[in-house]
C-alpha cells in the first residue's frame, strides 16, 4: 500500500509544478483536469505525511520512555494516532467513483397509494431541496406533474454544485445512494378514521451527462408533442408545448411539460434523456464488472425499499446500512447528512474489503 502512496506523492508534486506554470492554464480544459487530480491527491499526501510524522514521534517517545517511564503514555498515544491515520489512508486509497464530482438529475415518482403517495413525493422533494440549500447546492425543477392535493405524481430536479466540490463532497458522491423505493408510514391527510397507512415513492438519481459524454443520433429519436396537463398555468391544455422523446435503440423515454415553449421543453427532455442513457451505460459496465468491484450499496436493486419514514415514531430507518434515528422531522427539513454518511461509510467499507481480497 505504501509503495503506491509514494508514487502518488511523486505525481502530486509533479502536478503542483505543472499547475504553477502559467502556460498550462492557456488550455482551460486541461488545467481543470490537472487541478481535479491534484485535489484528489492532496488529502492522501497530507495524511501520509502525518502518518510518517507519527512514526517518528513513536520512535522519539520510545527513546524518552527508556529513560523516563512517564513517556510511556505518550508512546501509546502516538501509536493510537498512527493506527487512526493508517485506517484513514486505507480509506483514501479506496478506488473512487469517477462520476463523484458530477451534478445530478433527481427524479421522484409517486407509487401505489394515490394522493397520499403523491403528497409523500412532495415531502421528499422538499427534503432534497432543503438539503441542497443547507449544503450550498443549486437546484432547478426541470419537469413536474402535480396532483390535485398539491403533491407530485412525478418531478425531476437538477442539482448542481457551486464551484468545485472537494473530493467525495460532489452532488453525485452524496446523492447517488438515494435511488430506490422510499416507504412512508403515517396517517394520511385523506384518512378520516386516524388509521396509519403505508405508501411509497420512488427516487431515481442519475449523474447529469455532458453532450460530449453521450452520443445521440437524431435518427434514433422519436419526438412526440402533446398538450400539457396539470393544475394551473395559462399554457396548460392550450398548446402542444409538451415534449416526449423516445430513444428507439434502448426504449428509454424522457418528457417535459414545465416550460412554455416546445423548444425549451425539448431541451430539458434531452437533458434528462442524456443522463438516463449515461446511467444505463454505467449500469451495464457494472454488470460486466467482477463482484469484487461492485459496491454493496450501489448495486442495491432499485425496486427494493431502501428507507422507511415512520411519522408516529418520528423514526427514519435505512434498510441497507441499519441506520436508525428518531429525528424524522429534522431529516425532512433537510438534515440528511447522517443518513447519507451511513451509506458512504458502508460503501467505502465494502470497496476496502474487496480491494484487500485482490
Amino acid at each position: 500500500m505504501f509503495e503506491a502512496v509514494e508514487e502518488l506523492l511523486v505525481e502530486h508534486a509533479d502536478l503542483e509544478k505543472r499547475l504553477a506554470d502559467p502556460s498550462v492554464h492557456a488550455d482551460q480544459a486541461n488545467a481543470r483536469k490537472l487541478a481535479k487530480r491534484y485535489a484528489e491527491l492532496t488529502p492522501i499526501t497530507r495524511v501520509y505525511r502525518e502518518w510518517r510524522q507519527a512514526g517518528e514521534d513513536i520512535e522519539a517517545a520510545r527513546e524518552l520512555a527508556a529513560e523516563d517511564p512517564e513517556f510511556i503514555a505518550e508512546v501509546k498515544d502516538s501509536e493510537a494516532r498512527r493506527e487512526e491515520l493508517t485506517e484513514e489512508l486505507r480509506m483514501l486509497l479506496v478506488p473512487r467513483d469517477p462520476s463523484d464530482d458530477k451534478d445530478v438529475i433527481l427524479e421522484i415518482k409517486a407509487g401505489e397509494g394515490g394522493e397520499e403517495s403523491a403528497l409523500f413525493a412532495g415531502d421528499l422533494l422538499r427534503m432534497y431541496l432543503r438539503f441542497a440549500e443547507r449544503t450550498g447546492w443549486k437546484t432547478e425543477i426541470i419537469d413536474s406533474n402535480e396532483s390535485d392535493l398539491g403533491g407530485y405524481k412525478d418531478v425531476s430536479v437538477a442539482v448542481k454544485t457551486k464551484g468545485n466540490a472537494e473530493p467525495g463532497q460532489g452532488v453525485w458522491a452524496r446523492l447517488k445512494y438515494e435511488g430506490g423505493v422510499h416507504r412512508v408510514q403515517r396517517v394520511p391527510a385523506t384518512e378520516s378514521q386516524g388509521r396509519i397507512h403505508t405508501s411509497a415513492a420512488g427516487v431515481l438519481v442519475t449523474p447529469e451527462a455532458e453532450e460530449v459524454e453521450v452520443e445521440i443520433h437524431a435518427n434514433d429519436l422519436r419526438i412526440d408533442v402533446y398538450r400539457s396537463s396539470g393544475p394551473g398555468g395559462q399554457s396548460v391544455n392550450t398548446t402542444d408545448s409538451a415534449v416526449r422523446i423516445t430513444h428507439l435503440p434502448t426504449g428509454i423515454v424522457a418528457s417535459c411539460q414545465n416550460e412554455k415553449s416546445q423548444l425549451q421543453n425539448k431541451e430539458q427532455a434531452m437533458r434528462i434523456l442524456r443522463s438516463r442513457l449515461l446511467a444505463a451505460a454505467q449500469e451495464e459496465a457494472e454488470r460486466e464488472a467482477s463482484d469484487a468491484r461492485r459496491s454493496q450499496v450501489r448495486t442495491v436493486d432499485r425496486s427494493e425499499r431502501i428507507r422507511t419514514y415512520n411519522y408516529p415514531e418520528n423514526r427514519i430507518s435505512d434498510h441497507r446500512t441499519g441506520f436508525k434515528s428518531y429525528n424524522l422531522d429534522q431529516v425532512l427539513d433537510g438534515e440528511l447528512s447522517a443518513v447519507i454518511q451511513s451509506c458512504v461509510d458502508a460503501d467505502a467499507a465494502a470497496k476496502l474489503a474487496a480491494a484487500q481480497q485482490n
